[in-house]
């Protein structure tokens, strides 16, 4: 989930109530600021982590009880508002962490072996933020949310990244599992000019559908709960679902064009969500 792609988080959606919109930014800056350091710049490896470490302790101050940061501590305009939050509305912490613990990961990885690993990086990367968004509707109250929540953003995650897979690859960081590119006998090094092969598209053939199938997983939670938070919910899996679309119209040749919502298919996701 990168920088500019942070498509997870509402923010500043018309949807979200006056009170929540700004705990959401204070949690989508969080969430931005350490990305930035994960992945943006030209920091190195070691810097980077360490700077994610600085974020980290300040997480853990927050965890113990006090924020414990100088007044010219450049973490003070991320940590103090978020603190704030934190309290106000009792959020959990483990999601603050696990986000930290997928922007290390960024750092050092950028391959993953198979599925199972994929979606370990989901359950930290893009997991915590449902998880969090559930809180501050109140609404982390059964197993059966939360599950549905995780589904929903593993489910946008991987859409994100096979709608930017061209984008990736030219970063040198490729989210298709390795076994599968084994699987369907696709050489990522030669990944751009495989894009008409039978090979390719049977590999995201699979990868669609399974997206596909982890949002609509998800889908149940939001005509489940109601108001505002279930219809933005519908909106999300709605707007995933669509670029799935995209993609498939593409005939998954995603190195041709970034398949992107537009402006007329949101009067689209409007119908579906309302149904």
């Amino acid at each position: 989930m990168t920088v500019n792609h942070y498509e997870n988080f509402p923010v500043a959606s018309l949807l979200l109530p006056r009170r929540l919109r700004e705990p959401v930014r204070h949690i989508y800056n969080f969430a931005r600021s350490a990305d930035d350091i994960a992945d943006e710049g030209d920091a190195t490896a070691p810097e980077r982590l360490l700077q994610l470490d600085a974020y980290q302790t300040a997480l853990l101050q927050i965890q113990a009880g006090g924020l414990m940061l100088s007044d010219n501590d450049p973490r003070q305009a991320i940590f103090k508002p978020l603190a704030r939050t934190i309290t106000q509305f009792s959020l959990p912490l483990a999601p603050f962490f696990d986000l930290l613990s997928a922007f290390r990961q960024d750092v050092t990885t950028q391959r993953y072996p198979d599925d199972a690993a994929l979606f370990d990086y989901c359950s930290r990367s893009a997991n915590p933020v449902g998880r969090l968004m559930l809180s501050l509707y109140n609404a982390d109250t059964s197993e059966q949310n939360l599950t549905q929540a995780d589904c929903i953003c593993t489910g946008l995650q991987l859409t994100n990244f096979w709608q930017d897979i061209a984008i990736d690859w030219k970063k040198s960081r490729v989210y298709l599992p390795q076994e599968k590119l084994e699987q369907y006998d696709i050489d990522e090094q030669n990944m751009a000019h495989v894009q008409t092969s039978e090979a390719w598209r049977a590999l995201m053939h699979a990868q669609v559908r399974q997206a596909r199938e982890q949002l609509m997983m998800g889908l149940p939670l939001g005509r489940r709960l109601p108001g505002r938070i279930g219809l933005e919910l519908r909106l999300v899996v709605h707007g995933g679902l669509r670029i799935l679309e995209r993609i498939e119209l593409l005939h998954y040749n995603v190195f041709r064009n970034r398949p992107v919502l537009q402006i007329q298919d949101w009067v689209l996701l409007l119908l579906r969500a309302l149904r």
